[in-house]
């Protein structure tokens, strides 16, 4: 079977991108060192040596250098294809690769500074701004009981921002051991990448293997036992990255299977950050405050080395992509078949780890008071043991 010269295309794009990616990882620890923005070790860490954060940069070098190559080609070698989806679909994609510079570049200054809550969400907003300002925008969805679309009006820019900073902060929140936010974003785009192929959505495909270029090449370094965090400035870039993908899946689309697969492949950090803002709210503290309860926290504590707990994660998140390709290949009560059996085995997982007890704390009362102990001891053995967004102002 031969491969159309479109899929040549959009593979030599990921291919820059992970190149330019690769390359520029030696130069992102350099910056890192030379700005302080280092993870040094601590009673809550186990690297033993100081750790740079700024792999995002890398990342961000990679997908710029992709996307920029292929908006030069359009002009000087006139490609169209870019082009061609931009004026359908109303997209200024330079503007789209400003909000993404912006999103990455408050990340970095984050990573250096630990900027105050305010502040970093303040600049997210900005670079969501610029995105949806720039054409990416949730305007309809297909209205799936009736004919037409659903019209969102004036909202669809405060939903719209909404999404993008949602996006940025659940990624954001995930990164908590080596390798995990590249991983399961590198999951998420090949996915997203197949599903545009299949309902030839061509910006949407560039979009997504640009990013999976990037990831893969990142997590050469940052898989463990890693070399270099990611940093905000790489969980916030690769967060709007995703959630930019999954609008242009969306925009002036007869369906909205893309915007839905998004969701079900991001349901393992949605559902981690959702529990994660509902614990802090019930104690009474801030959202931004730092513990020890996420996803990755409650598989350490079952036995799970850092490294297992990551592929663990990945399988998860791998079964989550597969079921939202089947469901963008499927109709009728398939589709709802599917999306049950993902629905119940996700839940009782979660069940099972223990991450719904802030919210169904009288099931986890009836618990062994051994379980009940397992499930709130510290956290012992490897693995970083916290969000790198959450514990920075300790480190410093």
């Amino acid at each position: 079977m031969s491969i159309s010269p479109q899929i040549i295309h959009l593979l030599c794009l990921g291919g820059i991108a992970f190149v330019v990616t690769y390359l520029c990882v030696p130069l992102a620890k350099r910056i890192a060192f030379k700005f302080n923005a280092i993870d040094y070790p601590s009673a809550r860490r186990v690297n033993k040596t100081p750790m740079p954060r700024m792999g995002g940069i890398a990342m961000f070098m990679g997908v710029m250098a992709a996307l920029i190559f292929e908006l030069v080609g359009e002009v000087v070698f006139d490609w169209h294809e870019l082009y061609r989806s931009a004026r359908f679909l109303q997209v200024n994609y330079v503007g789209v690769l400003a909000g993404l510079t912006v999103v990455c570049l408050v990340g970095a200054i984050d990573d250096v500074k630990s900027l105050k809550p305010r502040m970093k969400l303040l600049g997210q907003i900005v670079g969501a701004c610029i995105i949806v300002a720039s054409g990416v925008l949730l305007a309809s969805i297909k209205n799936p009981f009736a004919p037409g679309f659903i019209e969102f009006g004036w909202f669809a820019y405060p939903l719209t921002v909404f999404y993008l900073v949602a996006f940025m902060n659940v990624i954001n929140l995930v990164d908590g051991l080596d390798g995990l936010a590249a991983g399961i974003t590198a999951i998420a785009s090949f996915a997203l990448f197949m599903i545009a192929i299949g309902k030839f959505r061509a910006e949407t495909a560039m979009f997504a293997i640009v990013l999976l270029g990037a990831t893969l090449a990142f997590l050469r370094y940052n898989f463990a036992p890693a070399s270099i965090f990611m940093g905000d400035s790489g969980s916030l870039f690769l967060g709007a990255m995703l959630g930019v993908i999954s609008l242009l899946g969306v925009i002036r689309s007869p369906t909205i299977v893309v915007l839905a697969a998004s969701l079900i492949i991001a349901a393992i950090p949605i559902m981690d950050t959702f529990v994660a803002i509902v614990r802090r709210l019930k104690n009474h503290q801030p959202i931004q405050q730092a513990d020890a309860k996420h996803l990755h926290h409650k598989l350490l504590r079952e036995g799970f080395t850092p490294r297992k707990s990551v592929l663990i994660v990945y399988a998860w998140t791998a079964f989550l992509a597969l079921g939202a390709y089947m469901i963008s290949n499927t109709s009728g009560v398939k589709v709802f078949l599917v999306f049950l059996l993902l629905a119940v085995v996700s839940f009782a997982v979660l069940l099972k780890l223990g991450i719904f007890e802030p919210v169904l704390r009288h099931h986890y009362s009836k618990r062994s008071p051994r379980a009940v102990r397992r499930a709130n001891e510290p956290l012992k053995g490897e693995g970083r043991g916290e969000t790198a967004g959450e514990s920075k102002k300790e480190n410093r």
